[in-house]
């Protein structure tokens, strides 16, 4: 698998996964949620999300950190970092640092007129959305969704029945994977260039008092 090949395939998923709050429901409780992230069933790193907050003011700060190995030798690595303001269902300030493999970015914006969203998945309002701002760049992007048939996923050992959505990007089709009887989000898989696969399952779930 060549480097510039794995930083293309990564960068573009990774960017639409930073944001993804792991609430469904508007007043879920405040917590922490880790994902386990794996690239053709190996694990490369871990993505975790800490919101805080209520649904009027919320807050969504994230941290994701991936290395991927070939031979066990360190061939692509990609930390970021998110802050998330919101208010209501609208989008009001974000605040991301992103290291891809060596090329780095920065995004610092407030959104005061419009009402945007990025790719919060938290909130049912993201379904009918035609754009969606980009954690990575504070740009809005043109996305489409449609409902998947059901499907069983595995979470921590065991076998999960889900409901899903295709997320359609003009570069990147991601399967978006929410737990049928909790409607929590549990889990993403993005096929890649190269007949690769970038998955999320969800690994823990800590309320916060």
């Amino acid at each position: 698998m060549k480097r510039r090949a794995v930083g293309l395939m990564l960068g573009l998923t990774l960017a639409l996964a930073t944001c993804l709050a792991a609430a469904q429901e508007a007043d879920e409780e405040a917590g922490e949620w880790h994902f386990t992230a794996t690239l053709d069933g190996k694990p490369i790193g871990t993505h975790r999300f800490v919101i805080g907050g209520t649904a009027a003011a919320r807050s969504v700060d994230s941290r994701a950190l991936f290395t991927v190995r070939v031979l066990g030798i360190p061939v692509y690595r990609y930390r970021h970092q998110a802050e998330e303001r919101w208010a209501g269902d609208c989008l009001r300030e974000l605040r991301t640092e992103t290291d891809d493999d060596g090329t780095r970015q920065q995004v610092a914006q407030r959104f005061d007129g419009d009402c945007p969203m990025s790719f919060a998945y938290w909130n049912p309002r993201l379904l009918k959305q035609q754009r969606l701002i980009d954690p990575q760049t504070g740009k809005a992007e043109p996305v489409r969704l449609e409902p998947l048939p059901d499907a069983t996923i595995e979470v921590r050992g065991q076998p999960v029945r889900a409901r899903g959505w295709r997320l359609h990007t003009a570069q990147q089709r991601i399967r978006i994977w929410y737990a049928a009887d909790s409607k929590r989000w549990i889990g993403l898989d993005a096929d890649t260039k190269g007949e690769h696969q970038l998955s999320y399952r969800l690994t823990s779930v800590r309320s916060t008092p």
